[in-house]
């Protein structure tokens, strides 16, 4: 294990840039300002050391909360007690938020909820995160303190949690997802951890208590990590996928998503895996609360259209696109082709999905008022003869003549006026 006295063993993130940010170092600056400690802790460490992008920079002190409130204003910083019960407080310097929160320990825990009391003592507030890899902390020269040991597993690229796993994952069961997404995302043996995975296992149930919304926004997370397949092949296994979206889940559908996703070049879309992943939209919805584009996403994806095929003529996909959208299209598309167990090196089904970002929809040439100015008064018949025009339009494949296109609606107009 290591520990802060041996901490010279661990890279020196002095000149890290996030170090340095103006943001930060009035955060830092602010904190010790009357003898607190101040240190960087978790992500912005671990993506550090790792030569990994760093965004959000949290913040771990033995400065009391009110007094984080108190030194923040002696700084001229605004201060928001976003969680002051539980020892956090957002700073704001530079116009960015920072999390600062008070070194603690759990006393009792209540599901993500705990009763917890405050302490000086680094190992103490260490030992209450959950993966080794997320408990190391920088202080405001760059020497990195790692009071459990997490930078070995950091070195080797392993995920595990800190001390007993299933009390850790008692403490919150999000615990279990967030294990699965770590695993994915910075993980490089072949399966998980074999006690954190027996433990996610054994407590499993736990999962039921859990909300949509925190399911979901963990789940997106992990869906966009490099080794999702894995993690989510790993969790059907273990009998994980059910309880979390209500459906036994696809995998290898998922797993052939994502291999043409990177045939493509194109970055991991979460949403669209998930829709790979899960399967049914509506029960999805209502399992994870997601947003209404989310939903509309899915839909589109799980649609067995004609149009996402290359059998289908080119028409009738550019009809989809200009009715729906060219991301729809392209949902459609790839869900279609994962479907399919086509290759994801098919040139057919390259040039089809291609096709939403190669052919622009245009606009509909003719509005309600070149209607009325021929001369047909306002009202239902106007938007009979708008849908009778856009059907003969799309059919004869969106032409741009306009002398055409008026002769068509002046044969419409007078049609509706007999």
């Amino acid at each position: 294990m290591a520990s802060s006295q041996d901490a010279r063993a661990i890279p020196s993130l002095a000149h890290a840039e996030w170090l340095q940010r103006p943001s930060t170092v009035a955060v830092l600056g602010a904190l010790q300002a009357e003898g607190a400690e101040a240190r960087v802790v978790g992500g912005a460490v671990r993506n550090a050391l790792m030569g990994l992008p760093v965004k959000d920079v949290d913040v771990a002190t033995t400065a009391l909360p009110q007094d984080v409130m108190r030194l923040a204003a002696k700084a001229g910083l605004q201060a928001v007690p976003t969680g002051i019960e539980h020892g956090t407080v957002t700073v704001v310097a530079d116009h960015v938020p920072v999390e600062v929160t008070t070194l603690r320990r759990d006393v009792e825990t209540f599901g993500r909820h705990a009763r917890v009391t405050f302490t000086q003592n680094w190992t103490e507030d260490a030992r209450r995160r959950d993966l080794t890899i997320n408990a190391l902390y920088c202080a405001p020269d760059g020497t990195v303190h790692d009071p459990l040991g997490g930078y070995p597993d950091l070195v080797v690229r392993r995920v595990r949690f800190i001390g007993e796993a299933r009390a850790r994952i008692r403490e919150d069961y999000l615990r279990i997802l967030r294990f699965f997404r770590f695993f994915a995302a910075y993980d490089s043996a072949p399966q998980p951890d074999a006690d954190g995975l027996a433990a996610a296992i054994a407590e499993r149930g736990g999962l039921e208590q859990l909300s949509g919304e925190r399911i979901r926004a963990e789940l997106l997370l992990l869906l966009a990590a490099p080794r999702a397949v894995e993690a989510v092949r790993a969790m059907q296994e273990a009998g994980l996928i059910e309880p979390l979206l209500g459906v036994a889940g696809d995998v290898e559908r998922l797993a052939r998503l994502s291999a043409i996703e990177a045939a493509l070049g194109r970055d991991p879309d979460p949403v669209l895996r998930l829709a790979a992943a899960g399967a049914d939209p509506a029960r999805l919805q209502q399992r994870l609360r997601l947003s209404a584009a989310e939903t509309e996403r899915l839909a589109h994806a799980g649609a067995r259209h004609a149009a996402f095929t290359p059998a289908s003529v080119e028409r009738e996909a550019q009809e989809y696109i200009y009715r729906h959208g060219a991301r729809a299209f392209a949902d459609g598309a790839l869900m279609a082709w994962a479907n399919s167990g086509d290759g994801p090196g098919d040139a057919v089904r390259v040039e089809r999905v291609r096709l939403a970002q190669r052919w622009q929809a245009p606009e509909l040439p003719v509005r309600g008022s070149d209607v009325v100015a021929l001369g047909l008064p306002a009202g239902p018949d106007v938007g009979r003869v708008l849908a009778a025009f856009e059907t003969w339009w799309i059919a004869e494949g969106f032409p741009k003549d306009a002398e055409l296109a008026k002769q068509k609606l002046d044969e419409l107009v007078r049609a509706a006026k007999r």
